[in-house]
């Protein structure tokens, strides 16, 4: 059985605000906790109208205050718009508040545009030292030494596991030469997924944070008891791509009847080349299709987002993937 883990990215839909998807977060999670699913990821995103977890690790507390067992973290931080000490820093306390719960994905873009880079006070060049911060990053959380002058408090001698994301063969390196779980981008950008997880596994040198590799690559799920109402559901989705392709990023939209007459076709080509990694559908459908990925894949884990305007309907979602994740991958 192949372990099932929740990337949200806390939409705001069409009509509502931060608050609304923020308190809808809170109580998804606790449905995945009650599900089961292994663990559940905010990520940062900056000036985004239609994202509200921007503030990463203050909504990693809020849903692990809310929670009891399932491990909450990062999927990821943008390691380049901080300084390694003050993400040691925020992360520690959240290990001190809730131990051995979180998790500290790492990315090495920016995670927004360059306009605002610059409102971040971040240089573009910053992602070049992205292979030293994490190294610094290890050192603040490993026991202090006699006379070390910079110490991450609370965050030094804490197990915080690190994760290093990525979309492109540099992250699977990487995480191969330190020896780190590795999460693939590919409900985004699905070009480079095979390749990357062979580099990763060829390559990967043992640490003492991982004997063995350990790879999970993120994909949209969207399920629904028919196909029919699955597709239907699946057009917030599509919508959302499309903005991204026209450059305008905004709300979650409602479902729509008929989304071939929303997009042209050059945008139908991109956008279901960038989601050639969503699946959709009714659970026995996701059993042969999602179980076929889990399988040529290899995954060790799978990270699903499902970017579903009604929130009851998202919560249906998950609950029927939880239903047949003993059946992926056989």
């Amino acid at each position: 059985m192949v372990a099932i883990s929740v990337l949200d990215l806390v939409p705001v839909v069409e009509g509502e605000g931060p608050r609304e998807a923020l308190l809808k977060s809170t109580d998804l999670v606790r449905h995945a906790e009650a599900l089961g699913y292994t663990r559940y990821w905010v990520a940062e995103h900056h000036n985004m109208v239609g994202i509200a977890s921007a503030a990463t690790s203050v909504v990693i507390g809020q849903l692990a205050a809310t929670t009891s067992r399932i491990r909450v973290g990062a999927g990821g931080i943008m390691l380049p718009n901080h300084a390694p000490l003050v993400i040691a820093e925020q992360f520690g306390t959240l290990e001190a508040l809730f131990p051995s719960r979180i998790d500290l994905g790492l990315g090495r873009a920016p995670g927004t545009d360059q306009l605002t880079l610059r409102a971040l006070r971040r240089s573009p060049m910053s992602s070049d030292s992205f292979p030293q911060d994490v190294l610094e990053l290890q050192a603040l959380f490993a026991p202090a030494g006699p006379n070390q002058a910079i110490r991450a408090v609370p965050g030094e001698g804490l197990n915080v596991p690190l994760w290093i994301l990525g979309s492109s063969l540099f992250g699977a390196q990487l995480a191969a030469e330190l020896g780190l779980p590795y999460s693939f981008a590919s409900h985004f950008a699905p070009d480079a997924l095979m390749q990357a997880l062979a580099v990763y596994r060829e390559r990967f040198k043992p640490s003492e944070q991982l004997a063995t590799p350990h790879a999970m690559p993120g994909i949209n799920v969207v399920a629904a008891d028919t196909d029919e109402e699955a597709r239907h559901l699946a057009t917030s989705l599509q919508q959302r791509f499309v903005g991204m392709v026209r450059g305008a990023r905004g709300k979650l939209q409602p479902p729509i009847d008929d989304i071939e007459q929303y997009w042209s076709p050059a945008e139908k080509a991109h956008v279901s080349g960038m989601l050639r990694y969503a699946f959709i559908g009714s659970p026995e459908t996701l059993k042969r299709t999602l179980g076929a990925f889990v399988r040529e894949t290899g995954a060790d884990e799978i990270m699903i987002t499902a970017p579903i305007f009604d929130h009851d309907k998202r919560k249906r979602s998950f609950e029927l993937v939880a239903g047949i994740a003993s059946e992926l991958g056989r």
